[in-house]
């Protein structure tokens, strides 16, 4: 009889041999985090001031749904999204908390109907990066940069860190099985805050890749070095 193992439980048993060794204390069991695996709609965040610029004078984000980690939400407030040639996203949601730089964050099919040609960068790294036009209620913000294609990335708290053995800036695999759909995303960027949930997030077009939906397994994997690098 073929007999399956899970990585995660070797990974665990070496834990513990490790901390038997070291003489540290041991858990009576180590629990396997529970993993959230979220699609990123297309959305933007803004600034402070350009909140009152799309939305009226004196304008705050009116939060709507709490998303998953904690202190952020889905706000009721939308705008329209302007590319080159008048192209047009009308009704994207804008997240909050606000932010010091707006940002809008795009799928490549979003992108390639806008007629943007906008880069895979981790959020907050909009520097040299396409512009366009936000249209609100109240008015039009031009942005001369800000607009991405998100990096997929995993949120981690430090217990979720340590049980993956990896830190702040690592990468890491997830393996997602579907029917007819299975796919490896390699290259998701650790970002670990205290307050962090664990959370990876890809966008539309990934999670239409790999039939999430469907998925049967979902699975985190520690990235290793590409083996032709040993050459």
């Amino acid at each position: 009889m073929k007999t399956t193992v899970d990585p995660s439980q070797i990974e665990s048993l070496v834990r513990l041999a490790i901390a038997r060794a070291l003489g540290e204390p041991v858990p009576n069991a180590v629990d396997t985090p529970k993993l959230v695996v979220s699609i990123s709609a297309r959305h933007i965040h803004l600034t402070d001031e350009h909140v009152e610029k799309l939305f009226g004078k004196g304008k705050k984000l009116t939060p709507e749904k709490n998303l998953y980690q904690d202190g952020f939400y889905a706000a009721a407030e939308q705008v329209m999204i302007v590319g080159p040639r008048r192209r047009m996203l009308p009704n994207v949601r804008v997240l909050g908390p606000t932010r010091k730089a707006s940002q809008v964050e795009l799928a490549h099919t979003d992108a390639i109907s806008l007629g943007i040609d906008a880069p895979v960068r981790h959020s907050g790294d909009i520097a040299g990066t396409p512009g366009c036009v936000l249209v609100g209620p109240a008015g039009a913000v031009e942005l001369h940069e800000g607009v991405i294609r998100a990096a997929r990335h995993v949120h981690m708290g430090p217990k979720d860190c340590a049980y993956y053995g990896v830190k702040n800036g690592d990468m890491m695999s997830l393996v997602v099985k579907s029917p007819q759909c299975s796919v490896v995303f390699e290259d998701l960027l650790v970002r670990e805050d205290k307050a962090a949930k664990l959370e990876v997030h890809i966008d539309t077009d990934e999670g239409n890749a790999c039939d999430l939906d469907h998925a049967t397994l979902v699975e985190l994997r520690k990235q290793q070095p590409c083996k032709c690098q040993e050459h």
